[in-house]
């Protein structure tokens, strides 16, 4: 197994895990309001972290499996040579969008709030640590486009 194989496998396990958290945690706050008249406090909080991460993450996995929605009308119009030049100039814009925003952009965010040492409401959790998701899908995203722009 390659090492793209290994890491589209930990991902999608991890995002595996992510969403079967995020149904205990939902059908625990429908339980705790309105069976025991006591709504918890850090559900809804943890419901929404875990939104987070599961759609920053799962952008990166999907990205892997070139799933993401796309407009091909040009792409199918070209010849094999153009198209294939075409497709390494969308991975490049992609690679570097991703650099920029997610990585630059999401590195800063979590040193921000790590440094002002920002914490979550109910759970008191550092939003350092929500927000790590971010410039981690953007090394994932990089990684996969990288690769493609190589083997393709």
């Amino acid at each position: 197994m390659g090492l793209r194989a290994k890491i589209d496998k930990i991902l999608a396990n991890i995002l595996i895990f992510i969403m079967a958290l995020m149904v205990i945690n939902v059908l625990w706050q429908v339980f705790s309001r309105y069976l025991m008249g006591s709504p918890s406090s850090f559900t809804d909080e943890l419901a929404r972290y875990l939104m987070i991460w599961v759609g920053i993450l799962g952008a990166a996995y999907v990205s892997g499996k070139k799933g993401h929605v796309a407009i091909d009308v040009l792409l199918r119009k070209l010849s094999p040579a153009p198209r294939k030049r075409l497709r390494l100039f969308i991975d490049l814009l992609i690679s570097l969008f991703s650099l920029s925003a997610l990585v630059v952009g999401g590195g800063r965010l979590v040193y921000i709030t790590y440094v002002l040492e920002q914490y979550s409401p109910a759970m008191q959790m550092p939003l350092a640590v929500v927000y790590a998701v971010i410039p981690v899908s953007g090394i994932l995203i990089i990684y996969y486009k990288i690769y493609d722009m190589i083997n393709n």
